[in-house]
């Protein structure tokens, strides 16, 4: 085995799982983020508000029958 081909692949696999290892970083760091601002958005927001946003399209029309 040639011993210069075996520690370049070992260095290419680090430096892919640091690559993988910062997307991840980034994902999570989003994730927080994002459930912060709906726990920021639930605690402001009245529960007709959410139930709007949720379902926009119930009780927009009444049927009237005379």
């Amino acid at each position: 085995m040639d011993i210069a081909l075996m520690s370049m692949a070992l260095s290419q696999g680090q430096i892919q799982q640091q690559a993988s290892m910062s997307v991840m970083k980034m994902a999570i760091g989003n994730a927080e983020l994002q459930g912060e601002a709906i726990q920021k958005l639930i605690g402001t927001a009245d529960a007709t508000a959410i139930q709007n946003a949720a379902q926009p399209h119930l009780g927009g029309n009444i049927d009237l029958k005379i």
